[in-house]
């Protein structure tokens, strides 16, 4: 092979690695945004950490209070920020006027101490202050311990540059937003896929073990509770970080937000079918009892059906049924099969109240849920 040839053939070799590399690092950038949160804070705690120095006496004596107030507003939404940041000075005011309040006393150090704590803490929990209110603490013990010599500047100052780190916070909060679009489509994934495994497991479990053992499908059902809570948590938070964010309108992110949301939703309601399906099924298809919800003559059908839901569940709650027409179209048709098995079901339901002594209420109710499930996922 020619030398030619030769660097050629390498380079072919070499060049598709850094594409991959650097995609690879895309996805996991976008994947924690705590690593982009963290690169703003120290950008903006270095920012007001700049502006503390350079500010006028006697702000510049405590330049180490600006990055408080930056980090502050680094750590959360734009419109999170503003209200923290707004709850979190008047915390600190708060504090403050405890501290030379009590300090006016003729207290001993230990119990002025504790006084001014105390009092603090009574404030925590005052609506205004909202999840700032620890804060006030903070500031009655600074004002307290540090500002004992020269208090009127000492607060000025504190609150102050408090003020300017989260105007600066809030700045770059405005300029580069948060928006956990990724971390939030990987919790409705794995909440989408924890649906379909248990409904999956409960359908085998039915069609090959009979009645359920109560312990462990109990267990079963509060270790997907977790990943409900999860998944509801990180959609929320994108929602909230979708309001007063330029990047929702202008690179196209609004249809994404939307379709999670809408998402959410569908899952939400599954998960709640999914919850009361199994809590039916614990207490009523079980060892031991002679009106069971099921039977074996019901078992095979329900068991069908379950994975019919379970398969409506993998292919119609996904971000790219709304923009793919053949993902779309086969999520829906597998949504079709959920309602066909359901009709199924009804008639098999029918037939065995006719030739048996039970009613069969629990099944009719089952039926009803696995309804609401196959609605709830035509998004």
């Amino acid at each position: 092979m020619r030398g030619v040839d030769v660097v050629e053939f390498r380079q072919s070799l070499t060049v598709p690695r850094p594409r991959g590399a650097v995609a690879a690092a895309h996805r996991a950038w976008l994947s924690h945004p705590r690593w982009a949160l963290a690169v703003k804070g120290a950008f903006a705690a270095s920012l007001a950490w700049f502006v503390g120095l350079v500010a006028p006496e006697p702000f510049a004596e405590y330049p180490y209070y600006a990055p408080l107030g930056a980090v502050l507003a680094t750590t959360s939404t734009v419109v999170r920020s503003v209200r923290d940041s707004l709850q979190s000075v008047a915390a600190v005011l708060v504090g403050a006027i405890i501290a030379r309040a009590v300090a006016l006393l003729p207290l001993p150090g230990p119990l002025e101490l504790a006084v001014v704590v105390g009092i603090a803490l009574l404030c925590v929990s005052w609506r205004i202050f909202g999840e700032m209110g620890n804060w006030a603490v903070m500031s009655a013990i600074f004002v307290l311990i540090l500002g004992s010599g020269d208090g009127a500047d000492y607060i000025g100052s504190y609150a102050g540059l408090i003020v300017v780190g989260a105007a600066i916070g809030i700045g770059v909060n405005v300029l580069l937003p948060p928006l956990p679009l990724t971390p939030s489509e990987l919790a409705l994934g794995r909440l989408r896929d924890g649906l379909a495994d248990q409904v999956e497991s409960l359908a085998s479990w039915l069609e090959n073990e009979g009645p359920l053992a109560p312990e462990e499908w109990e267990d079963r059902r509060q270790q997907l509770v977790p990943t409900v809570e999860r998944a509801r948590a990180a959609v929320a938070q994108t929602r909230e970080a979708s309001r007063a964010n330029v990047r929702v309108r202008y690179n196209g992110n609004r249809h994404w937000v939307d379709s999670q949301t809408r998402r959410a939703g569908a899952l939400g309601t599954s998960a709640d079918v999914v919850d009361e399906i199994v809590r039916l099924l614990v207490e009523w298809e079980r060892e031991g009892r002679d009106d069971v919800a099921l039977g074996q003559q019901l078992r095979p059908e329900f068991a069908g059906t379950l994975q019919a839901f379970a398969a409506a569940l993998r292919t119609a709650v996904t971000r790219d049924t709304a923009n793919e027409p053949d993902r779309a179209q086969k999520a829906a048709e597998a949504v079709d099969r959920l309602d066909e098995s359901i009709k199924g079901l009804r008639k098999v339901v029918r037939t065995a109240r006719q030739s048996s002594e039970y009613d069969y209420f629990v099944a009719g109710a089952l039926i009803v849920k696995l309804a609401r499930g196959a609605g709830a996922l035509r998004v």
